[in-house]
């Protein structure tokens, strides 16, 4: 290997631990604290239950991601997925598609972040938001060998925060009948709704050119991550109707500062904020890491111009980095992004769509590559579990928005064009 093409590779520098904790970091986002009034309303006091069967939906798309990673262990994830077993173009449309939706989840993220922050300070959400983008540009820049610790560290604060929810509850289990809720259908309900707080998972697999052994760290990492994640969510869903009872839980705007209002008094706000103000940041973050390896993923590929693939010192994409920040922050100043903050939901449907797919057609195509994880359960040569997967996204996205899905369609859409135009000004560029 020449040293030109050294440069052009990451340093692998990342752990099971770091990649577990950035999924933890990932998964563990804003939705806990947004979904559990919403999903009380849908499911009662079983809305445990709903939790536990998201987690478990989640974990069948997981595995196909699983079986991919351990295969093509690449930060360009979808788009090197999708390169196996389509067109170029489709593979184009489902980088762009994943990027974007990475790009967009960041300014909506960090307008979060903002408004946790006027709790103490008197700022601007938009200027609060901007410098955020920023800092967490500048800690990507400096390479995931410095960015993995704080990761943890980000990690473990919002970890240590749900738990603490769950340690001061937890006396008051045994006070609710967390059997008697709303019957199947609820949990059901409850569960659509849930499922987007288990979304972003796949983002994992976007740091597998810095991590050592990807091809078994990422599937470990992986399923580690999401089955923490579930255990969490589990308990602080149980701890909170025990505390708040299921009617209360259901009309609250705040959920689990009225948890810990209950449970240690006037202090719950700053506690809450403290620690949404850490996972907002973690997950900026990371979504904003995420969609830089991506672009480097695709330039790789000869997808995108090399001019993004340039790394600094065989730690970060720079390139890919600054151009995910510029997007990031003119989306602050165009508006209401809500909407297309919507949009990403479908996005993210699609690839699990997309991807559960590839699996098949690689089991039926390509049997007899190696495959350091392998889904079990096959019924012949197509496995069980992706089919399944296949049937739960559809189901999870007939929930959506009709408009957030007919705007992913465009912003879908739109992939091809970009394609058409890349390849008129840059010509063919090299591929693997």
């Amino acid at each position: 290997m020449g040293e030109s093409s050294d440069l052009n590779r990451f340093e692998r520098v990342l752990g099971l631990r770091h990649l577990t904790a950035s999924g933890i970091g990932v998964i563990i986002g804003a939705g806990i604290y947004v979904l559990l009034g919403p999903a009380t309303q849908a499911a009662g006091a079983l809305v445990w239950a709903s939790f536990l069967i998201a987690g478990l939906l989640s974990a069948i798309t997981a595995f196909s991601y699983m079986e991919l990673a351990s295969m093509f262990p690449s930060a360009g994830s979808e788009h090197e997925f999708a390169r196996q077993v389509f067109p170029r173009w489709v593979s184009f449309t489902a980088g762009w598609a994943m990027t974007l939706a990475l790009i967009v989840a960041a300014p909506t993220v960090a307008l979060g972040f903002a408004r946790y922050l006027q709790i103490f300070i008197d700022i601007d959400v938009r200027a609060g938001a901007l410098g955020l983008l920023l800092l967490v540009s500048f800690i990507a820049v400096s390479g995931m060998k410095r960015a993995s610790w704080l990761v943890i560290a980000l990690s473990t604060v919002q970890v240590g925060g749900l738990v603490l929810v769950i340690i001061l509850g937890a006396d008051h289990v045994g006070e609710v009948n967390l059997l008697q809720g709303n019957g199947l259908s609820g949990v059901i309900a409850g569960s659509a709704l849930i499922f987007f707080a288990f979304i972003g998972f796949d983002e994992v697999i976007t740091l597998s050119e810095e991590t050592i052994d990807a091809h078994r760290t990422v599937p470990r990492a992986l399923l580690l991550a999401l089955a923490i994640s579930t255990l969490l969510y589990v308990c602080v869903a149980v701890v909170s109707v025990s505390v708040l009872g299921a009617d209360r839980l259901a009309l609250s705007q705040q959920p689990l500062t009225d948890v810990m209002q209950d449970a240690v008094g006037g202090v719950a706000v700053n506690i809450v904020a403290v620690i949404a103000l850490v996972t907002t940041l973690n997950t900026t973050l990371l979504v904003v890491t995420a969609s830089s390896r991506m672009m480097f993923g695709m330039a790789s590929k000869g997808d995108l111009p090399q001019w993004f693939q340039t790394l600094r010192n065989r730690r970060s994409p720079r390139n890919s980095v600054l151009a995910t920040l510029v997007v990031a922050c003119s989306l602050l100043f165009i508006g209401d992004i809500h909407q297309l903050a919507a949009s990403t939901d479908a996005l993210i449907y699609l690839m699990f769509l997309l991807v559960n797919v590839i699996v098949i057609m690689l089991r039926i195509k390509r049997p007899n590559d190696s495959r350091p994880f392998r889904i079990p359960g096959d019924f012949g040569k197509v496995p069980l579990l992706p089919i399944f997967g296949i049937g739960v996204t559809l189901l999870m996205a007939s929930q959506l928005d009709l408009r957030s899905v007919i705007l992913a369609a465009v912003l879908t859409a739109a992939g091809p064009v970009l394609f058409g135009v890349v390849r008129m000004s840059y010509g063919k560029q090299r591929t693997k």
